[in-house]
């Protein structure tokens, strides 16, 4: 059985454990709100306090563990394009990042897809930027360095004269995993009525280590309107559903940006699924937006959910709410755990930062100790 089909009968399994315990809720609430409530007999307390300690949902956690080398399976650099392949647009955003940027752009130019589309756009940093992109210059489709009002303008600017049949954007301090071009334009050509696709994230330090892994369940609309969990990073969309929701990114967000057009996404019909593979990795530190412009990610997230469902909501009740989610969430976590300790083979993510060489040279392919 492949990874893909595990995943998805893990899936299965969460969703029937949903199931069991809306019906234990059911037992525990009286007929009558007039007459108290049945003490649980002891033997389903067991079982309740039993699934409450699968444990802490990871969606969220941007640090879950201590660095450790970042691995994928071998069997993702064996990752093929379909026979004709779509061309694929990205387009990256980027400001005073020249610490992250080169990584960013090897890790799409390393894909080796035979039909990029590949769009940089610099907000006039004064750190180096410039000639690091300069280095890149056959290399990439165009790329251009000038102010500009933010991240949303970056985008609008890097999308617009793009042609690719797929879309997506990958953020300068962010990485794209080997084999996700191939595996995004594979699903693709294989589900023809899929507007969009997403898939699990890992987590990496200012290093390019491993500090955790964002495994998600299949797509679920309720969790969309609540808290977006989708790793932007792994998303792509084809064109017709960016023209169909204005063809640009809304540029009065400067942080819940991505979860802005998820909702348009979302509003306009489009069919949404989740990829059971790691796509991307969101890089942790202390310069990201996460961190500093929190003040602003809470004004314009609450005023999304407010859109939504009337009122802001505040964190208990939004995550009262997304409690089969997670718990869903909780099950393919601990499975990925668990195929984490087979010695499967292996491989380094990312070759070493050398223009002069081969992207594929220096990676190797290595059996898995079991993660202790």
């Amino acid at each position: 059985m492949d990874d893909e089909r595990i995943a998805e009968r893990l899936t299965e399994l969460g969703e029937r454990i949903d199931r069991l315990e809306e019906r234990l809720v059911r037992l525990e609430q009286p007929a009558d709100d007039s007459e108290p409530a049945t003490p649980s007999p002891p033997r389903m307390q067991r079982w309740r306090t039993r699934v409450g300690q699968w444990g802490t949902p990871r969606l969220g956690v941007h640090r879950q563990h201590s660095p450790r080398p970042l691995m994928i399976p071998a069997r993702y650099l064996r990752t093929r394009p379909p026979r004709d392949p779509p061309r694929i647009s990205i387009v990256t955003p980027s400001f005073q990042q020249s610490a992250f940027l080169p990584r960013a752009i090897e890790s799409v130019l390393s894909q080796e897809y035979p039909n990029l589309e590949y769009v940089v756009e610099d907000g006039g940093s004064t750190d180096g930027s410039v000639e690091m992109l300069e280095r890149y210059d056959q290399l990439l489709t165009r790329w251009g360095s000038q102010p500009d009002d933010g991240q949303a303008s970056a985008l609008n600017r890097g999308f617009d004269g793009t042609s690719g049949e797929i879309m997506g954007w990958l953020n300068s301090d962010d990485l794209l995993l080997p084999g996700s071009l191939a595996s995004v334009a594979r699903y693709f050509a294989r589900h023809p009525k899929v507007d969009a696709v997403y898939g699990n994230r890992v987590l990496v330090d200012e290093s390019d280590a491993h500090v955790g892994s964002w495994i998600l369940p299949r797509h679920d609309e309720r969790m969309l309107t609540l808290l977006d969990c989708v790793p932007q990073e792994t998303l792509f969309w084809r064109r017709r559903l960016w023209e169909r929701v204005g063809g640009h990114v809304d540029e009065r967000f400067r942080f819940a940006l991505d979860w802005e057009l998820l909702l348009r996404f979302r509003a306009a019909g489009a069919t949404m699924v989740r990829i059971p593979t790691f796509l991307g990795a969101f890089r942790v530190h202390g310069e990201q937006k996460n961190e500093t412009l929190s003040s602003v990610a809470t004004e314009e997230t609450d005023r999304l959910r407010e859109q939504l469902h009337g009122s802001a909501l505040n964190r208990s009740e939004v995550y009262a709410l997304l409690r089969p989610y997670m718990r869903r969430h909780l099950v393919l976590h601990t499975a990925h755990r668990a195929l984490e300790r087979l010695p499967l083979p292996r491989v380094q993510a990312l070759p070493e930062m050398r223009l002069d060489r081969s992207p594929m040279e220096g990676r190797q392919v290595v059996e898995q100790v079991p993660t202790p």
